[in-house]
């Protein structure tokens, strides 16, 4: 591992397998995430409003045993490791995609695994919404889809921008995992050439385009939160 350049075939080899391989991993990594992303937060987002309204405090209040099962639910989900998770939920993947083997197959446990994280993220969001805002809009007669959409998401954007960035780097991060159990992109790359076949120059590859990934949608994240925050742009 520490003599990677000694062989000029070897080394030959593993940049053949980059050349062929890499660009088809890295868009099987983004495609992948952008479906994990959507479903997730399709998901995630009205579990997330719901913690908040439908709190005994909340706008739209329930049932304290809906309430209690919704938090039970989420940090169930929450407290399974990732792999045990997705082994868990790989027959599910059978029956909806019809293989447990590959990219499109890990999707499904990759949403199970994501929802409940960005259900807390945006329940943390909506947290941070001036209540006082909330009461105006209630006085003014406002629907709970109304102060929902129109108040309590767009006051809370900048911060669910943020939770985005974490969310998305997560999912990343669990897509190399996915690896280990026959997932594909990146992740795979870099478990399939250099955990189990030792061709460290490919598994350093494919590191370095997951990290580059994160990197980039986290500033991008970034930018477009501070683009967002309104109490930013009040003091230029």
């Amino acid at each position: 591992m520490f003599d990677l350049f000694s062989d000029p075939v070897k080394v030959a080899q593993q940049m053949e397998i980059i050349f062929s391989e890499y660009g088809f991993a890295t868009w099987e990594t983004l495609y992948s995430l952008a479906l994990e992303v959507l479903f997730a937060y399709v998901i995630g987002l009205p579990l997330g409003v719901l913690l908040v309204t439908g709190e005994k405090e909340g706008i739209r209040p329930l049932p304290g045993w809906v309430m209690k099962l919704l938090n039970t639910l989420i940090n169930l989900l929450r407290s399974v490791p990732f792999l045990i998770l997705m082994i868990i939920v790989l027959p599910l993947s059978k029956i909806l995609v019809g293989t447990k083997v590959g990219t499109i197959a890990t999707i499904p446990p990759m949403v199970i695994a994501a929802f409940p994280l960005v259900a807390r993220m945006v329940e943390s969001s909506l947290r941070e919404v001036n209540h006082g805002v909330i009461e105006a809009s209630q006085s003014m007669g406002a629907s709970t889809w109304q102060i929902v959409t129109k108040v309590m998401l767009p006051e809370a954007l900048p911060s669910l921008i943020s939770g985005g960035t974490i969310t998305v780097g997560t999912i990343l991060g669990y897509g190399a995992m996915a690896g280990i159990i026959g997932g594909g992109g990146l992740g795979k790359m870099a478990i399939n050439y250099g955990y189990y076949n030792f061709k460290f120059i490919v598994m350093w590859a494919a590191v370095i385009g997951l990290i580059v990934l994160v990197q980039i949608f986290q500033s991008v994240g970034g930018m477009l939160a501070q683009v967002c925050d309104k109490r930013l742009r009040n003091r230029s």
